[in-house]
């Protein structure tokens, strides 16, 4: 049975239930309850803020925000926001859906983790940054109820250890490309997890170019 909370719930759509197939088929148990609360938090922060969105558009950047932390889809080089945010593209070119709409959710899942951007944004954009801040870093926690709070997380378990272990999947999903990291909060998690990794600096690469001055 679906939850439905406070009018919020997964949207009765041949699209959405080809998307969450694909990504429990795709993704670590971890990944896709954690992606699920996403959903649930992005909607009710969208509720909470009297923001209007298309819950398929919502639906689908929270479950394909990290993505790109899975093998299937992770590339060489690219952010993993970026992986995720393409096998979304793919997935909704796939399904016949606008360009405009895909770009929303393109946008949504690539900033994901561009704290300040997000929130000035249109709200299918937002709402997937507000849940991954909610679920992941708490920065919301008193803006939800605690009936809130307690069902989605009935609904899509959060394990005891779970703030230790999506550190660890985000580690395990970018440890083969460090440099993606420049510049974005995962290279603290690098720097967490691995001693010997060297963070990129913004002004080393100024003072090391190959401008005279």
């Amino acid at each position: 049975m679906t939850l439905t909370i406070d009018g919020v719930s997964i949207p009765d759509s041949k699209l959405a239930r080809e998307v969450t197939e694909l990504v429990r088929d795709t993704a670590s148990p971890l990944l896709f309850h954690h992606s699920s609360r996403v959903y649930y938090f992005g909607a009710l922060a969208g509720k909470h803020r009297g923001l209007m969105f298309d819950p398929e558009l919502l639906y689908t950047g929270a479950m394909f925000h990290d993505m790109g932390l899975t093998h299937q889809h992770s590339s060489a080089h690219e952010r993993f926001e970026v992986d995720g945010a393409n096998a979304a593209r793919d997935f909704l070119r796939g399904h016949g859906i606008a360009q405009s709409e895909i770009d929303l959710v393109w946008t949504a899942i690539a900033l994901h983790t561009t704290p300040g951007i997000p929130q000035h944004m249109h709200p299918v954009v937002a709402l997937v940054t507000a849940g991954v801040e909610m679920d992941v870093l708490g920065l919301t926690y008193p803006e939800y109820s605690d009936t809130e709070r307690e069902t989605v997380v009935h609904a899509h378990p959060r394990s005891d250890h779970f703030k230790e272990d999506i550190i660890q999947a985000f580690y395990d999903g970018i440890k083969h490309k460090p440099d993606t990291t420049f510049g974005n909060v995962k290279a603290d998690v690098l720097a967490d997890k691995d001693p010997h990794f060297h963070r990129g600096n913004f002004c080393s690469v100024i003072r090391g170019s190959a401008w005279k001055a």
